[in-house]
């Protein structure tokens, strides 16, 4: 499914985890795009993360009084990893040349013992994207969640990347969270920084005004959200891609207090927007 306006052309996945393929501006890549004909969510340009985001460690954990266990859902990860939206077929509610609405419903079952219905808003115009994510609980009863966004943004053309935090949790070798610590305890990101080293980052940073800059040789790309106070930024060395993941709540969350609750018929809300 292609939208566009302006100099933006963006490509939807909707059956592929309602995700976009692809998101160019004046015909240069902005997200790293997908293969043709994708076979694993992993390789597309973003993806909603939905009920939770990142992982539950060992996909256990208590909630009301009642424990939870839930399988792996990917292969070679040991533990549950950004929710059920990225491996879900989404349908299509309403569509036009510059927009649309993907529609994402899940029964209660093994994977997230909740029901819940979690819908896409995804626009371009003149100055680029944005991406609406909500999630309505149509249960009976509370459920924990978070939320976010998994942009994998080209390296080619990007010089360096910023943005500023409070803090930063460190993690263990399974990319758990640990201990909190500074927020330039693997660089000073505030003041733009390149991406080009030998270690892995794959860290969760707290305390985020909601603005990361990329600058880029054609033009600074802005990423901001609202509703998410976290950003996670992967950054793998030797690939051609990073991300900065916008979301709602540590890695996780619901073993360490920091997952929020919705009773029922209640909603939760996070916007993306990619601009340039």
């Amino acid at each position: 499914m292609r939208i566009a306006a302006g100099d933006w052309v963006a490509m939807l996945d909707p059956v592929m985890g309602g995700a976009i393929a692809s998101l160019t501006r004046r015909g240069a890549h902005v997200l790293r795009p997908a293969p043709v004909a994708p076979r694993d969510p992993l390789s597309l340009a973003s993806f909603p993360l939905v009920p939770y985001a990142n992982r539950i460690a060992d996909g256990r954990f208590a909630f009301a009084g009642t424990r939870h266990v839930l399988p792996p859902n990917h292969p070679g990860q040991a533990h549950p990893l950004h929710g059920l939206g990225w491996l879900s077929a989404w349908s299509v509610a309403t569509s036009d040349a510059t927009s649309a609405t993907l529609v994402h419903e899940h029964a209660a079952d093994g994977a997230w013992p909740w029901p819940y219905r979690a819908t896409q808003r995804i626009a371009l115009d003149a100055q680029g994207l944005t991406v609406a994510l909500t999630l309505d609980n149509i249960g009976s009863a509370a459920m924990p969640y978070s939320l976010g966004f998994h942009p994998y943004f080209t390296r080619a053309r990007v010089a360096t990347l910023a943005f500023a935090a409070a803090g930063l949790w460190q993690a263990d070798a399974a990319m758990l969270p640990t201990v909190p610590a500074a927020p330039d305890a693997l660089g000073d990101w505030s003041v733009g920084r390149g991406l080009e080293r030998p270690d892995l980052i794959d860290h969760c940073y707290t305390g985020w005004p909601g603005t990361a800059t990329i600058a880029r040789a054609d033009g600074a790309i802005t990423l901001s959200a609202t509703g998410a106070t976290l950003l996670h930024l992967y950054l793998p060395p030797g690939e051609d891609f990073f991300c900065i993941e916008p979301v709602t709540a540590m890695p996780d969350a619901v073993n360490r207090g920091a997952a929020a609750v919705l009773a029922p018929g209640e909603q939760g809300a996070i916007t993306m927007a990619i601009r340039g």
